[in-house]
């Protein structure tokens, strides 16, 4: 569901999918091509919170924010199942796996990939093409450009499979 939250409103371009148990709120702005899926939460609530286009949310992440510190997701991203992404800024075509956690202040570079269950700890900055893993967090290697291509399928293949959501998926109760 999309709510407003006092005088926020999200803005959401008409080609986004928005799966029907996801909730979406306050001062989000999600771009072309982008999806939200079953039971992730986007919150902007305190700060505001930019998804560029093409990037999808996958089922149970989170993005949230403190005070003065927005989150900012690039094109092309793909956020795994169950990770969390509070008050950080993450580069076009990233991959975030499954159950990460990115604290605030953290930066990650575009191509890069985030491994699951990893842990940013705030503030902590990787540059462009990383291979990132571990708890806490640590920069492993560089990325291959077959991984960096990798990165931008995974992320293409979502906004696909969004559209057809988009087109496909009811409400059992309005059958």
């Amino acid at each position: 569901m999309v709510h407003r939250i006092k005088n926020d409103i999200p803005e959401i371009h008409e080609s986004v999918f928005v799966a029907s148990t996801a909730e979406v709120a306050g001062r989000v702005s999600l771009e072309e091509g982008a999806s939200v899926w079953f039971s992730a939460s986007i919150r902007g609530d305190i700060a505001p919170i930019q998804i560029g286009k093409d990037t999808n949310i996958q089922d149970g992440a989170v993005i949230h924010c403190d005070a003065g510190i927005p989150c900012v997701i690039g094109a092309g991203v793909t956020i795994g199942h169950c990770a969390v992404i509070h008050s950080a800024s993450i580069g076009d075509n990233t991959l975030i796996g499954v159950g990460a956690l990115i604290l605030k202040g953290a930066v990650i570079g575009e191509n890069s990939i985030v491994g699951a269950g990893s842990l940013i700890t705030g503030s902590k900055k990787f540059p462009p093409g990383s291979m990132i893993y571990g708890s806490p967090a640590k920069l492993i290697r560089k990325l291959t450009p077959e991984e960096i291509q990798s990165n931008h399928t995974t992320a293409q293949g979502y906004t696909k499979s969004a559209l057809t959501a988009k087109n496909d998926y009811q409400d059992a109760e309005t059958l």
